[in-house]
């Protein structure tokens, strides 16, 4: 049987947020995920936590501000995820509506690594600029900002990710700074430099830029704001369902950019439809595989352009970069499950796995798949040369795995070259000599860190459904609600009898499903991905609501997730 944990929301809460008006599943839900007022569910721009809450939001709108005056020429260091991609983007696209001089310059992961290193530096000075502006990165540069420093150049350093002991040398905001008293410290990349455009704005407004003229419309920008928030799997806390929702108004409202309405079609989509999780797993994956297999410029210029023909034909080789970034972790997945056949996994409280033809830039993924398989923190190493490897994990409630990082580098000094990252996600590199060693300290924190409780999977549910909640209604409104990081997607659970399976696309089954708890009376047509072997006459199942569309005509469906037999069955 499944590991089962039923949220369990407040019944006076529940009972409030119906007063208020909700439809009684989405008070359900609502309740079960902390929400106990309808203040904190409005969407309106207006409810935006203000730029002035933020540490050095104000000085750094006043130094752009100054540039722009000035005509100074910025230059953008971004990082090549899909946060990297939409914050540069987003600083481009902002500074020249407001007037800036600007290009942008992403690293290469496999020639440089991530963030501003001093050899980014050296090609950034290059160009002459007279600032370099840091997204989703450079809390840790302190070799590269002293860098541009000795060079005369200005560093503004605008991330998210948790900073070191000490700071590099230069203005920065980052809602996870010391001393910052911003209340959500779960901005993504592209939401710190939405905030930092605001100010900017805002000092411009101040000083008079705008008269006579109408001010650009920084709302235009949230199709970016949405679509980095949410593929960069950042807590969809308050504040940033607020940003997600007003993005994806933009998209169904068919005012996207055009690079944003190129990759939807590119995934066979419309954007007119786009639901949170198509950022995170149609549109984001397409943006992210040019990172991971060749260079995120072409994404950013996708992403930057205005004309739909040059945008689609962006997106196309995008899709194409995804395809094959598909095949080469289907491959890293084989070989590593292999790897595995001979471990038992239950014996240890981690994973640390390497083999020498796997590419560096699939290695998070393979980390996030087999952590999801295994329930265990899991770093995966790529061969980087000059005797290196560069690693990527992902981790499990109860571990933070970059301090779990931090841990290890006190531990062994030297041993890891560098590291950073997040709670749940992280970087490293280590000599290839030394991956064993790596290995058991890694073992050593995480056992130290979990107990048995937290190496076992347990799948949390919205309880079970009875027939009258089982309705295509139900499955739109969950629909059009923001769901992610931190504020889980629906799943409902309950016990069903098979009554009909076929195998469709040759890998996935077709199901029709009796419910037999209670007598609940669901007759559901379900879904079960990437399953072709047939399932027993009883199961137990944990499964999404969902609207499935085929030749125009829209039908209820349940997605299964995760299943078990059934004692009797």
């Amino acid at each position: 049987m499944l590991n089962l944990l039923p949220r369990a929301p407040r019944a006076d809460i529940e009972h409030r947020l119906r007063a208020a008006g909700l439809p009684t599943l989405l008070a359900r839900l609502y309740a079960a995920r902390g929400i106990d007022d309808p203040s904190q569910l409005k969407t309106r721009l207006t409810e935006l936590l203000p730029f002035e809450a933020m540490k050095n939001a104000t000085a750094a709108g006043a130094r752009l501000a100054d540039a722009i005056e000035r005509g100074d020429q910025l230059l953008v260091v971004g990082d090549y995820d899909a946060d990297g991609a939409t914050a540069s983007t987003l600083a481009v696209a902002g500074l020249r509506a407001l007037g800036a001089e600007i290009g942008f310059l992403v690293p290469n992961r496999f020639e440089y690594g991530y963030g501003l290193s001093p050899e980014i530096v050296a090609l950034a000075a290059a160009r002459k600029p007279d600032l370099l502006i840091t997204v989703d990165n450079g809390i840790a540069a302190h070799a590269g900002v002293d860098a541009a420093r000795g060079l005369g150049i200005e560093v503004l350093i605008t991330d998210h990710h948790l900073p070191g002991d000490s700071l590099p040398e230069a203005l920065i905001v980052n809602p996870n700074q010391p001393g910052c008293a911003f209340p959500s410290k779960h901005l993504a990349g592209v939401g710190v430099m939405f905030y930092v455009l605001m100010a900017t704005r805002a000092e411009l407004r101040r000083r008079g830029r705008f008269s006579g003229r109408a001010e650009p419309n920084l709302a235009e920008l949230l199709d970016l704001v949405a679509l980095g928030t949410v593929a960069d799997v950042v807590r969809l806390d308050a504040n940033n369902r607020l940003l997600v929702a007003q993005g994806l108004r933009r998209m169904r409202e068919g005012r996207a950019r055009p690079g944003i309405q190129a990759l939807f079609a590119a995934a066979g989509r419309g954007a007119e439809q786009a639901r949170a999780d198509d950022l995170g797993f149609v549109v984001g994956p397409r943006l992210n595989a040019a990172g991971r297999l060749a260079d995120m410029t072409v994404g950013i210029e996708c992403l930057l352009s205005d004309d739909p023909a040059r945008a689609q034909a962006l997106a196309g080789e995008l899709d194409r970069l995804n395809r094959e970034r598909r095949e080469i972790e289907a491959d890293m997945r084989g070989q590593a499950e292999a790897l595995l056949d001979g471990i038992e996994v239950t014996d240890g409280a981690s994973l640390t796995l390497f083999d020498p033809g796997w590419h560096q830039g699939v290695v998070g993924l393979l980390a996030a798949r087999l952590k999801e398989r295994h329930h265990r923190p899991t770093l995966i190493f790529a061969d980087a040369g000059d005797g290196l490897l560069r690693g990527s994990g992902r981790s499990i409630p109860g571990l933070h795995l970059r301090d779990a990082l931090d841990a290890i580098d006190r531990r062994a000094p030297g041993l890891i070259h560098k590291f950073g990252g997040h709670a749940a996600a992280a970087g490293l590199t280590l000599a290839r000599d030394r991956l064993e060693e790596f290995a058991g300290h890694f073992e050593t924190v995480a056992r130290a860190s979990l107990s048995e409780a937290d190496l076992t999977r347990v799948i949390e549910t919205d309880g079970e459904l009875d027939a009258g909640a089982f309705t295509l209604a139900n499955a739109e409104l969950l629909r059009g609600e923001v769901w992610g990081q931190g504020f889980p997607a629906p799943a409902f659970h309950g016990a069903f009898r098979v009554q009909s399976q076929r195998l469709v696309g040759d890998k996935h089954l077709k199901l029709g499903l009796a419910g037999l708890d209670g007598g609940h009376g669901i007759l559901a047509d379900a879904i079960l991905f990437h399953q072709s072997e047939p399932l027993p006459a009883g199961i137990q199942a944990v499964y999404r609501l969902e609207v499935n569309e085929w030749n125009g005509r829209k039908t209820l469906q349940a997605n299964v997730t995760d299943w078990a037999a059934l004692a009797s069955g």
